[in-house]
């Protein structure tokens, strides 16, 4: 008889062909047999497994069960047509718990039963089975808890299910969007752009799709929305669904549209800023270009817009400039285009009209709308502005700068008088070049030492006295000889040269003066322009010119005209009061053009004011001027400021002022004005040269000894 161990192995070579691990055990759980596959799935060999436990295969803690199964197992019968499945774990010989599957079936042998078992390791099935579970749960988790608003949607593009952040974007639960398409919530004009997305990926032109639309969320509210589609297909090439992720741009669109109206508008006004009105600009030539017809670009500048700033602060000056723009706005047409230059400039451009008198009714329109005193935080201020106006047509060359154009004829219209427009002709560019040559000439002047001080006497009621002297500036030519102030300081004072010539003059009036002594030296008067008189750094510069030149500060007397303290009586009466701290007087010149303004007198301390000269050589008849001239003494008299005429040129004229009150007089009848040595020279007598006769008429009052020597 042959033994089951000599038929198992002569059937060994049977066993091994199989895929699947073979066992045969017995009754008493003892490995009877064994192929090569379930060598190698256990790690023993199969000399190894053959008569040993099924124990030593089994983790510890679950023999006793294993136990009970195989019993149960042998008791059930043998010969069974169909084996039973079952999950176990095995241990590995390298102690590795293997989950595996047994396919467990029975036969008999010589009276005994043994088990057969199938086995196959699922471990890595498993990890599989694992692997794939939870990537469906991280991805449910992930689908849930994503801040991306995101949808499923079957192949007729409605909606499987959608995660809570797609519900939240819509304002809308689940159960209201399910089942349908996102036409029932898109904005009204968007319907479309999804279903034809959804066309390209069904008809498989594209798998991925990107595109932005528009929601309605439940509460009204326009949503605006980046789409990314992508689509599944199974294996005949239909469409089974679409992933659809969105992320809302409705912040960022708005933040878009925002920098991009910064980058294009004034900030401060909201008008356009340059980059935008250059770009019109261009747009509006080719129009003509193309078209016919006129353009026009209106260059408009605020007239004294520093003053506001240095009086008021920039507050303030920034809030007249918002009020000015909405002022401008209001009557500018819908088809123009108005912008903030830079500063206090405006530009605006003027498109479609048919003639060139259009341009400057705008022009006008655009002052008038300036006539009205502003308030600003409860304080009133007038502000006019000048504006320069350049008009352009067919016939105009394409590379006309025509913006420079409106520039050079606001500066026509400053040096016209400002408050007013001006239009740009040929000859406007003619006198810009000579303006632009001379202004480097005159830099070149300072430089080489060719601008002097002269100095004009100015003398007592009777005309016999030397009490003080203007200084007054001279350019002597190397061409044309010695050209006086009213030919050059107008254009010094468009530019910084101004400041220069101004320290120069400070700074050689009081070298001289300095030279003057005696116990009753004369004074000397220096003028000062506009940008120096407000220029905060004016008080240093005294100091530092009267520390130089070792001249007391109570014989040096600062001269302004009469419109520049009007341009603000606030701003001047400070500046005054910060040379007086000095010791420094200040004086007004040309007084006297506007007597609405004479009140301000109270508010500025004088030393003296200089009478226009237009009251010393009137237009008008004689009684009428000296009644003029004799309420400004009056009124001077009881404030104890002294009046000084300026221009006196024959007897008849002094006597005339004499006779008025006037206390002190200057002019060519005494002298005009000479160099510094001459001057230094009528100093030294106190009265005048061997040549110039005095005039000797007595003085009908006593003059104020502070025209003499003046006090701080």
């Amino acid at each position: 008889m042959v033994h089951f161990a000599d038929e198992t192995t002569s059937w060994q070579y049977l066993l091994d062909a199989m895929p699947d691990g073979i066992l045969v055990v017995d009754r008493e759980g003892v490995v009877r047999a064994a192929n090569r596959a379930f060598a190698t799935i256990s790690g023993y060999d199969v000399a190894e497994l053959v008569g040993t436990s099924m124990d030593q295969l089994v983790p510890a803690e679950e023999r006793p069960a294993h136990h009970d199964l195989v019993e149960s197992f042998h008791d059930r019968g043998v010969d069974r047509p169909n084996a039973d499945h079952l999950d176990i774990t095995l241990v590995a010989r390298d102690g590795q718990r293997l989950n595996v599957d047994v396919a467990l079936s029975t036969f008999n042998r010589d009276g005994r039963t043994y088990a057969l078992a199938a086995v196959r390791d699922l471990s890595a099935l498993r990890r599989l089975e694992a692997e794939r579970d939870d990537s469906a749960r991280k991805f449910q988790l992930a689908f849930e808890t994503a801040m991306s608003p995101m949808t499923f949607t079957d192949s007729e593009d409605r909606i499987v299910t959608a995660n809570p952040a797609f519900c939240e974007l819509l304002g809308r639960p689940l159960d209201e969007l399910v089942g349908r398409d996102s036409a029932h919530f898109t904005y009204p004009l968007d319907v479309g752009v999804t279903e034809r997305s959804h066309e390209l990926v069904r008809g498989r032109e594209t798998s991925r799709d990107r595109y932005v639309k528009r929601y309605l969320h439940r509460d009204g509210r326009v949503i605006v929305v980046e789409v990314s589609r992508s689509a599944t297909y199974d294996d005949d090439g239909n469409l089974l669904y679409s992933v659809i992720s969105e992320r809302d741009v409705t912040e960022e669109r708005l933040l878009t549209a925002q920098l991009a109206h910064q980058a294009l508008h004034d900030p401060l006004t909201g008008l356009a800023n340059r980059t935008l009105i250059e770009d019109r600009f261009e747009q509006t030539r080719a129009k003509v270009t193309r078209q016919g017809g006129f353009g026009a670009v209106l260059m408009l500048d605020l007239d004294d817009f520093k003053v506001v700033n240095d009086t008021h602060g920039h507050l303030i000056g920034d809030q007249l400039l918002v009020a000015v723009a909405r002022r401008l706005q209001e009557v500018s047409r819908t088809s123009d285009t108005l912008s903030r230059f830079g500063g206090d400039e405006f530009l605006y451009l003027v498109e479609g009209v048919h003639q060139a008198e259009q341009a400057e009714h705008v022009a006008e329109r655009l002052l008038a709308a300036l006539e009205e005193p502003f308030v600003i935080l409860g304080i009133e201020i007038e502000q006019r502005a000048s504006i320069g106006v350049a008009i352009w047509d067919t016939t105009t060359p394409i590379d006309a700068p025509i913006i420079e154009e409106a520039d050079l004829a606001l500066y026509e219209a400053k040096r016209l008088g400002r408050s007013r427009y001006a239009v740009f002709s040929a000859s406007l560019r003619q006198h810009s070049m000579g303006r632009f040559e001379q202004l480097q000439e005159l830099r070149h002047a300072l430089d080489a030492g060719e601008i002097v001080m002269h100095f004009q006497p100015i003398v007592d009621a009777a005309g016999s006295r030397v009490v003080g002297f203007e200084a007054l500036m001279r350019w002597n030519h190397p061409t044309r000889g010695l050209i006086g102030p009213s030919e050059f300081l107008a254009l010094a004072e468009t530019s910084d040269v101004i400041h220069d010539l101004g320290a120069f003059a400070l700074t050689e009036a009081t070298r001289t003066a300095a030279a003057w002594t005696g116990p009753d030296a004369p004074y000397v008067t220096v003028n000062l322009s506009a940008r120096q008189f407000f220029d905060d750094d004016l008080p240093a510069l005294v100091t530092s010119v009267l520390g130089a030149s070792g001249l007391a500060a109570h014989r040096l007397i600062l001269e302004v005209a009469e419109r520049v303290a009007l341009l603000d009586v606030n701003r001047a009466a400070a500046t005054i009061a910060a040379v007086h701290e000095l010791g420094v007087g200040v004086a007004i010149d040309q007084f006297g053009a506007g007597l609405s303004s004479l009140a301000y007198l109270m508010h500025l301390q004088l030393q003296f004011v200089k009478i226009d000269q237009s009251f010393v050589r009137p237009a008008h008849g004689i009684g009428y001027n000296e009644a003029l001239v004799g309420f400004i003494v009056s009124l001077g008299e009881q404030l104890g400021v002294p009046v000084l005429a300026e221009g006196v040129e024959t007897t008849d004229q002094f006597d005339r002022l004499h006779d008025a009150g006037c206390t002190l007089s200057q002019g060519f009848l005494f002298s005009p004005a000479v160099p510094a040595t001459e001057a230094t020279t009528i100093a030294a007598d106190r009265g005048w040269p061997a040549a110039q006769p005095s005039i000797s008429k007595p003085a009908a009052s006593t003059a104020p000894q502070a025209s003499t020597t003046p006090a701080s």
